[in-house]
């Protein structure tokens, strides 16, 4: 786990000197942990580090891109569906996502295609987005008009 958690440290630290150059921001943390669990999941994978010793530290960190993917992506749900949204995508995110560290991959692409799908069904689509702001501004709209 010490490994995990210096590489965490390095990839999070050159995330956030590149976002100095890059015309678009990478969240230094999530790029971190991200880019470790991969790296120690293909070293598994190819056979150069020991499944029993890195299995559990890929499973956690993978566990943490699940939950802040669906943070990142909330903003993107109808509100009504928020729940029901987070709910599915978090456990076939977690289910995918143990399916990944032991090499049951039909089960990894049925978990990736459920997130996939619940996504795009509980999508907003510019107008539905609801902005506070616009909110707001609607709500002051219709108190003028019935002013007086």
């Amino acid at each position: 786990m010490i490994i995990a958690t210096l590489s965490i440290f390095v990839f999070t630290g050159i995330i956030w000197i590149l976002n100095k150059k890059l015309p678009f921001q990478i969240c230094p943390i999530c790029a971190g942990v991200s880019l470790t669990w991969l790296w120690i999941f293909f070293g598994m994978f190819f056979g150069k580090l020991l499944v029993v010793d890195y299995q559990l530290p890929t499973a956690i960190l993978a566990g943490g891109t699940v939950v802040g993917l669906m943070s990142k992506l909330e903003e993107f749900i109808k509100k009504k569906f928020v729940l029901i949204w987070k709910t599915v995508f978090v456990v076939s995110g977690f289910m995918a996502v143990y399916a990944l560290v032991t090499n049951q991959w039909g089960i990894f692409a049925v978990g990736v295609i459920i997130d996939i799908t619940v996504t795009l069904m509980f999508k907003t689509y510019g107008a539905e987005k609801e902005n506070p702001d616009l909110k707001k501004i609607k709500e002051l709209k219709e108190k003028m008009k019935s002013c007086c």
